[in-house]
């Protein structure tokens, strides 16, 4: 896990509540996206920081529990970090699955109003990779993306080949429609690839990362 968190043995360090708890907001790590908000005592911060999985305090049914143990959906943590007045903490996780128990990527998926809604803004690419995700995590036939994971890597491959082609193509003599439409199945079929090899955006954004160079 990333330095930014509590080690084990800095727990202390959290300002508890009255009943021994904090907040913790979990992020997925790969794309920003906020997926849930737990609780968690000294014990679930601990078991967190020992196994590398997030585990959390449920307050009615006043038990520990392991996020993902009968789903399979757990959430690998990649940093855990305090706010500014150590009462609030933050999971930067790799999710297997969907956070929330309705099978949504994220528990943050209605308005006020109450309706469902859809990615907030800029945040498609992060809801597409959480559904491949929790298609090759849950495979459903009638799905196109568990067709091509199961395929394998050669089949995915001629895929990402033929759109690479097809956006060239449609860059160079079609209109801008037909460009946008032939880069957003291009971005598909790179994800599908990423996540066939166990790869996530966040790693091809680490890359351009350390790329880049303020000039």
């Amino acid at each position: 896990m990333g330095k930014g968190g509590p080690a084990v043995g800095e727990n202390d360090m959290v300002r508890w509540d009255e009943r021994g708890l904090v907040p913790a907001v979990v992020q997925d790590a790969g794309t920003g996206q906020v997926l849930m908000l737990a609780y968690m005592n000294d014990d679930a911060l601990r078991r967190t920081m020992e196994t590398g999985e997030a585990w959390f305090w449920s307050r009615s049914r006043a038990e520990l529990w392991h996020k993902g143990a009968s789903s399979g959906n757990v959430q690998r943590v990649v940093e855990v970090r305090r706010d500014c007045d150590s009462d609030a903490l933050l999971l930067r996780v790799r999710p297997a699955g969907p956070a929330c128990h309705t099978g949504h990527q994220s528990c943050f998926y209605r308005g006020l109003d109450g309706e469902e809604v859809g990615p907030p803004p800029g945040g498609v690419l992060a809801h597409l990779e959480g559904v491949i995700r929790e298609r090759k995590a849950n495979p459903r036939p009638d799905s196109y993306t568990c067709q091509l994971l199961e395929a394998g890597l050669p089949r995915i491959l001629k895929k990402v080949g033929e759109e690479a082609v097809e956006t060239i193509v449609a860059g160079q003599s079609e209109g801008d429609d037909r460009l946008a439409s032939e880069m957003a199945d291009l971005v598909y079929h790179a994800l599908v690839l990423l996540a066939a090899r166990d790869l996530s955006w966040a790693d091809v954004e680490s890359e351009l990362a350390r790329r880049f160079r303020p000039r």
